[in-house]
């Protein structure tokens, strides 16, 4: 499930999409705002250009969106149901929760965003 030639697993490794060896952000995770979603110009295995057209990660507010929405939900239902607060304290835990990661899912929504439009190519010479 997680081996190479699948897109969980360039998303999950942040490596290029199209030969799974070069990396696709320039820093690993990082709360320093300027490092969370730099990325390389090209692949340094493929040479594959990452940013495709101008604007291209725009498409990836909505991958964001989604899955923040997922995210928010997700910890509603913990905290209320599972835990019990009450819904100033749910949606305190929301706001938090969503703060603390927002770094990786601006980084995640990215990663998901260009492995839609580039499949994986076996071969060396992309």
């Amino acid at each position: 499930m997680l081996n190479k030639g699948t897109k969980l697993f360039s998303i999950l490794k942040n490596k290029c999409p199209r030969c799974h060896e070069g990396d696709f952000f320039k820093h690993k995770i990082s709360l320093n705002p300027n490092k969370i979603t730099k990325l390389h110009d090209n692949c340094s295995h493929c040479n594959l250009k990452y940013m495709m057209e101008p604007s291209f990660f725009f498409g990836a507010m909505y991958v964001n969106y989604g899955l923040a929405v997922a995210l928010f939900v997700s910890v509603f239902i913990i905290c209320k149901l599972l835990i019990g607060l009450t819904i100033l304290q749910s949606f305190i835990s929301i706001i938090v929760v969503s703060v603390l990661l927002t770094p990786l899912t601006l980084r995640l929504s990215r990663i998901i965003w260009i492995n839609i439009f580039v499949s994986y190519q076996k071969k060396k010479n992309c």
